[in-house]
């Protein structure tokens, strides 16, 4: 024995990892992770009040209630038919819940080695929504909550209005706790590299299946918007089209043909383009065969699976396109995983607690709806900056 050790300071030494008090050991920090996607209907019975909840955002239509409300159910009315019709092609459901569940699983192991970390679901527009969310991670008691969105580019409509209601919720739940808030990871480097691996894969793919002398487009779809949200300064299109450039050139495909299109139109305005079908037709006139990647989905769901797999299959099969393939989204593939873990530690190693993936605000001054300057507005009337953010 050391002649400056006594016995007592060698039997605690001698204790196992079990015998030590727990005050001793060292203790991970009890992080709630908040996993934000849209929601669907789990029944055919949910598919009406599920649009509704949707269209009755205000997020989503611009008018003031109670205009918006019958705005909402008119369009809920009109369109109820022809959602059911392609929920029915899913089984009479949407698949989203239970692959987002797979999803925090998936994410929660990632985290778990240097975390006690539980994932929580929260969807926007069907349960479980916010307020059952946000009691759920307050009776859980975490050290820090960090809020994370399943969609890679920031919308007003999406990821801002998922914000606005658990910001809500949380205050309503009583939940009080360190909060870390990822706005985006539009070009975050695993994400892209995840993504481009998947797009990469997929085009060999394709190209093996083609006679050599036919061409291959690459069709990079996402949700539009209408052009409007976007001239107010939402920032989701320049992002979305930060996203294809960085997964392009991730791809290192020489002379690949890609561009950025827009599906998914529900109300009469103009919206952003090209279009998707717009695209499906004009690859069909200059017989091009495509390659459908949704960029802006990382989950399977009807927008995928029947907007994409049936109807634009459809489409491109009546506008002569040569052949049509599909990439997958994302779903629980361990690149994007492993991306979105890296994404919570950035977020925790952060000063700020809103962040993109770089830390600071990624938008050009022109996206005044970007969450950075949303934020810096609503500060004491004086706007923060990008450095100070």
């Amino acid at each position: 024995m050391d002649a400056m050790t006594s016995p007592d300071e060698v039997a605690q030494a001698e204790r196992t990892p079990r015998e030590r008090p727990r005050k001793e050991r060292a203790k991970k920090p009890r992080v709630a992770v908040v996993l934000f996607n849209l929601g669907g209907p789990d029944k055919a019975e949910s598919v009406r009040p599920f649009l509704y909840n949707l269209f009755a955002d205000p997020a989503i239509i611009r008018v003031p209630a109670p205009f918006r409300q019958l705005l909402a159910a008119l369009i809920t009315w009109k369109r109820t038919p022809i959602a059911a019709e392609n929920y029915a092609v899913l089984g009479g459901k949407s698949p989203l819940l239970e692959l987002t569940v797979e999803q925090a699983a998936a994410l929660s192991r990632a985290l778990s080695g240097d975390l006690d970390a539980k994932v929580f679901v929260c969807m926007r527009y069907w349960h479980p929504m916010s307020d059952e969310t946000a009691r759920a991670v307050r009776a859980w008691g975490p050290d820090e909550v960090v809020l994370v969105p399943l969609y890679p580019q920031f919308s007003t409509t999406t990821t801002g209005s998922s914000l606005d209601a658990w910001r809500d919720a949380a205050a309503k739940a009583g939940l009080v706790a360190p909060t870390h808030t990822v706005c985006c990871y539009h070009s975050d480097p695993g994400f892209v590299g995840a993504t481009a691996a998947m797009v990469r894969e997929s085009y060999l793919k394709a190209r093996a299946e083609l006679a050599p002398e036919i061409p291959l487009r690459v069709l990079f779809s996402a949700h539009g918007l209408p052009e409007s949200i976007v001239a107010r300064g939402d920032p989701y299109q320049w992002q979305v089209e930060q996203t294809v450039e960085a997964v392009a050139e991730a791809m290192a495909i020489d002379g690949m043909d890609h561009l950025v299109c827009y599906q998914s139109r529900v109300t009469p305005q103009k919206w952003i383009g090209p279009s998707t079908e717009d695209e499906l037709k004009r690859a069909g006139d200059e017989k091009v065969a495509v390659l459908v990647v949704p960029i802006a989905f990382v989950s399977e769901h009807s927008e995928t699976l029947v907007e994409l797999d049936v109807e634009y299959r459809e489409e491109a099969e009546h506008f002569g396109v040569p052949a049509y393939f599909r990439s997958p989204a994302q779903n629980s593939d361990p690149g994007f995983i492993g991306a979105l873990a890296g994404l919570v530690r950035h977020a925790r190693a952060e000063e700020r607690s809103l962040c993109s993936f770089r830390g600071a605000r990624t938008c050009p001054r022109a996206a005044k709806d970007c969450p950075h300057a949303r934020r810096g507005h609503a500060t004491a009337g004086r706007v923060i900056t990008a450095d100070e953010d």
